[in-house]
């Protein structure tokens, strides 16, 4: 299934896309996506339902973050080989783990707000997933099991506040807007092979990211695996995986977004995104 968020912020709906691509909306059979609504069972009652028996979304309808805001938003950092090589940094040898707020989601098409002070505002295509079941010492064998579905994220980066505030990542990872999510959340019955997934991105037409996750250092299930060794991932909480190279901080010399700026992003079998860059508002 692909599942869908839309309304107004704040006022997002359940959904799911049919076989013509059109949004039926579910908030008369589920509240929303989050806590036990990811759970097997219930994707699966959602999953038993005829599409044409639900009411159409309102045409044109916004589309929200495809999950509510998470308990907890994990990002895994230098997680591409070639991404590592591009930022001259080492391969970790463990996954480098860092938070992003869970109020900096935000839906795929909105805009992206450049924070106060930043000068160094910069993209990254990911593949993220969701926790549908509580994952507490997860042996790598059974971590997919764990995972309600998969979506696109842009792991928006302010590189000054991350690299040269001291301190932790987080500063420049959790800013307002931050973390585009969806257009949907795919089950994983949809999806492809998760270690051969191309992924890119534009900005203002011009094509930035081209890779795949088959550069990834460490996979998914060994991701839910490491986690869960260091915290509990309950149902709803999002991680995002990494990105391919071309970001902008990886470019002679750096390219780094300005207002009017516009991204293009997409994976296979997990939609498009697309934001506009644009001044801080108080």
């Amino acid at each position: 299934m692909k599942l869908v968020r839309f309304g107004a912020p704040g006022e997002e709906r359940p959904g799911l896309v049919d076989a013509q691509g059109l949004i039926r909306d579910l908030s008369a059979e589920i509240k929303d996506f989050d806590g036990a609504a990811l759970a097997p069972a219930a994707l699966a009652r959602v999953a038993a339902l005829d599409p044409a028996g639900l009411p159409l979304a309102p045409e044109g309808a916004r589309l929200g973050p495809c999950v509510p805001r998470p308990g907890n938003f994990i990002a895994i950092g230098l997680n591409f080989a070639d991404h590592a090589a591009e930022t001259n940094m080492a391969i970790p040898t463990e996954p480098v783990v860092f938070n992003k707020a869970p109020n900096c989601i935000c839906g795929p098409h909105d805009d992206v707000m450049i924070p106060k002070g930043a000068t160094k505002l910069d993209w990254e295509v990911e593949l993220a997933f969701v926790i549908g079941t509580r994952a507490r010492y997860v042996e790598e064998k059974d971590a997919l099991a764990h995972i309600a579905g998969f979506c696109l994220c842009n792991d928006v980066s302010e590189r000054a506040f991350q690299m040269e505030r001291a301190g932790q990542w987080t500063k420049g990872k959790g800013c307002e807007t931050f973390g585009p999510l969806g257009p949907w959340l795919v089950t994983p019955d949809e999806m492809g092979d998760l270690d051969a997934l191309p992924m890119w991105l534009d900005v203002n037409g011009t094509r930035m990211q081209d890779g795949s996750t088959r550069t990834m250092i460490f996979r998914i299930p060994f991701l839910v695996h490491y986690l869960s060794q260091f915290m509990v991932l309950d149902p709803g909480d999002v991680i995002t995986t990494g990105t391919p190279p071309g970001v902008g901080l990886g470019h002679k010399p750096p390219l780094f977004l300005k207002a009017g700026d516009v991204m293009r992003l997409g994976i296979d079998g997990l939609g498009e995104q697309r934001q506009t860059v644009v001044p801080f508002r108080p």
